[in-house]
């Protein structure tokens, strides 16, 4: 509870904490929430929104509940006074009193205290705390649960309302909101307007024959009237990145994806074949012939698609048998099979997790965990990669302040890195400090554990993990994602998730090919030893060569590179050499981390991986990778 409870506040107290409440779970500036502004049409503030503000208020005044009916900011102002036995409130025309004005300074940047001010301001802004939640001195991942996204928005607020330019938003490197205070105060020199040199991470256009130095963080924050402007800068970085053929990303294929592929060059206006090494058909099951006479009979059989959601007329007998099959295949007691892998992240954790409770993720999940934390409203903690200590510290402090549960979220297998998360110790922790898990196994299905069930079976935890998550459009062939676990959460999820329960599921066809996968994986267990084997195989050739392969133990290898430049000319001269493999930079991976992702089938024959193994290698010879890979 706050400092109100027990107190009888004063008019301006109810005022100001009720528009703060809202501004925190709505994400307005304070300045924009006029009195008479109406939640729906003005705010766009839904009823479950609304919800939320009304037990936060109850929650800091010290209230069982609010009652309902309010649709302007005054009555809800009203209610909250009337529920105190206070007179109704004299709402000002305007923003409480103190509250700096949209885009304006919280005051000179000179003032510690007003700098201060005014990150905590862009702070609440961005994020979903209320200023009394916000110690100046919590790390921002592993207490308040801040990304490198929301970081990025919280510095470039911050920076406006100091008044300083925007390019005075980069090349902060800030753990606190304190430290934040003193970077902005040196970043400013005693003249808020006065902007400082571009960092590396601020470079400037480049000039014709210079080296562009920017990458796609550049673009996150831009500032405009004009809400397309970002684009128009985007697309003009794109395009000279297509022109030095360093971005090749979303080229269309003209073939099947096997081991080689056709793939028709946008940049070059040709079809090429390649060794494909950027598939992520581990088991080989989207080629296989049962899988595609299972899609093309069901096609005849139901049509083409469905026509609604799961509850609406879009559920087909073959997706309740899917269901059973992979609960089957999992061994769990029930399934729920999504339109996709990200729709099941985004719908399985915004159903769970809520304001009260608090999710716990390992800084490097996929970003569709990343996003149904933030969809959620619920508030993140997120521990060092795979640092079990880490996570040892964040369990704790959130066991002696959490309101509601905590939910810890990993990748079985992280999907840019290949290494796999510790479950048995998240396993571990999870039951000493009362929390549940989730695991994605998005790259751990048909790879990990004696049946290629996942990383649960991998390391002997069948049952010990709450929910395991899984894409089919991976090592299943198909299209969609599903959560297993225990049957009351599957039904809790059915009629909660929003990515269920109001977007179409995957076609009947699709269905079919993936419970004829599951008859193949089950009927052919030596597809994965032959991917075993040819995993063993390009590993230990990539690391002979001096290839930093980090901690993969999947079937995706990482050559790490760090400098994003070098990743992207290295990328370009594998391309050359008639490989087609990935080329990761940010978003995908952190500024710094660059590197070429490999992913290994068992479809690749000794000729392609040893084929492969020597175009890595005369690639990064002609690059200098080997001399600077880490």
């Amino acid at each position: 509870m706050t400092e109100l409870v027990g107190e009888r506040p004063d008019s301006a107290n109810i005022h100001s904490r009720v528009v703060e409440v809202i501004a925190t779970r709505t994400l307005y500036d304070e300045a924009y929430l006029q009195p008479d502004s109406e939640f729906e049409s003005d705010l766009g503030v839904d009823s479950v929104v609304l919800e939320s503000i009304h037990a936060d208020l109850a929650e800091q005044f010290g209230l069982t509940e609010l009652p309902a009916g309010a649709v302007t900011i005054r009555e809800l102002v009203g209610v909250v006074s009337r529920a105190l036995g206070t007179a109704d409130v004299p709402v000002a025309a305007g923003p409480p009193s103190g509250t700096p004005a949209k885009g304006g300074s919280a005051g000179g940047a000179g003032e510690s205290g007003d700098v201060m001010a005014a990150v905590i301001e862009a702070a609440v802004a961005k994020t979903g705390y209320q200023r009394h939640e916000l110690d100046p001195d919590a790390e921002f991942e592993s207490e308040l649960g801040i990304d490198s996204v929301i970081l990025a928005s919280i510095v470039t607020e911050a920076s406006q309302r100091c008044g300083m330019q925007e390019s005075d938003a980069a090349g902060f490197d800030a753990t606190t909101l304190r430290s934040l205070t003193a970077q902005l105060e040196a970043r400013a020199g005693g003249n808020a307007s006065k902007p400082a040199p571009p960092g590396p991470a601020e470079a400037a256009p480049a000039g014709p024959g210079e080296w562009d130095g920017r990458s796609m963080k550049n673009f996150v924050e831009q500032r405009d009237p004009d809400i397309f402007a970002k684009t128009r800068s985007f697309v003009g970085y794109l395009r000279r990145r297509e022109e030095e053929q360093l971005y090749w990303y979303g080229m269309p294929l003209h073939s099947r994806c096997g081991n080689r592929a056709v793939i028709f060059d946008e940049l070059e206006g040709r079809k090429r074949e390649f060794l494909m090494f950027a598939s992520n058909n581990y088991l080989g099951l989207a080629n296989h012939p049962a899988v595609i006479d299972a899609v093309c009979d069901a096609t005849r059989t139901f049509g083409a698609t469905h026509t609604g959601s799961r509850f609406i007329g879009g559920t087909n007998m073959l997706h309740k048998e899917l269901e059973r099959r992979l609960a089957a295949y999992k061994q769990r007691p029930a399934c729920i099979v999504y339109p996709g892998g990200y729709a099941a992240n985004l719908g399985a954790i915004s159903a769970l997790v809520k304001g009260c409770d608090t999710l716990v993720t390992d800084k490097l999940n996929h970003m569709s965990i990343v996003d149904g934390a933030r969809l959620s409203g619920g508030s993140q903690r997120i521990y060092r990669h795979n640092d079990m200590a880490d996570l040892e510290r964040i369990l704790q402090r959130s066991a002696e302040n959490s309101r509601g549960g905590t939910l810890i979220v990993a990748d079985g297998v992280f999907s840019m890195h290949g290494d796999v998360c510790d479950l048995p110790e998240i396993v571990r922790l999870a039951g000493e400090y009362g929390a549940r898990v989730m695991i994605d196994d998005a790259h751990a299905t048909g790879v990990l554990g004696a049946r290629g069930s996942g990383t649960a079976e991998h390391f002997g935890l069948k049952g010990a993990v709450d929910l395991e998550l899984g894409t089919m459009s991976k090592a299943l062939a198909g299209m969609g994602g599903f959560v297993v676990g225990e049957e009351d959460v599957v039904e809790y999820l059915r009629y909660y998730s929003h990515s269920y329960v109001f977007a179409a599921n995957i076609p009947a066809g699709v269905a079919a090919g993936l419970i004829a996968s599951i008859d193949v994986i089950e009927a052919e267990p030596e597809r994965l030893k032959q991917l075993w084997t040819n995993i063993e195989t390009l590993r230990g050739s990539l690391l002979e060569a001096g290839f930093d392969l980090e901690n993969s133990q999947s079937a995706i290898l990482p050559i790490v590179i760090g400098d994003e430049r070098k990743a992207m000319e290295m990328g370009r001269a594998v391309r050359a050499r008639g490989l087609f493999c990935q080329t990761v930079v940010y978003p995908g991976v952190p500024l710094g981390d660059a590197r070429l992702r490999v992913s290994v089938t068992c479809e690749h024959t000794p000729e392609d991986l040893a084929e492969a193994g020597q175009i890595f290698v005369d690639a990064a010879r002609e690059t200098g990778v080997l001399e600077t890979a880490r």
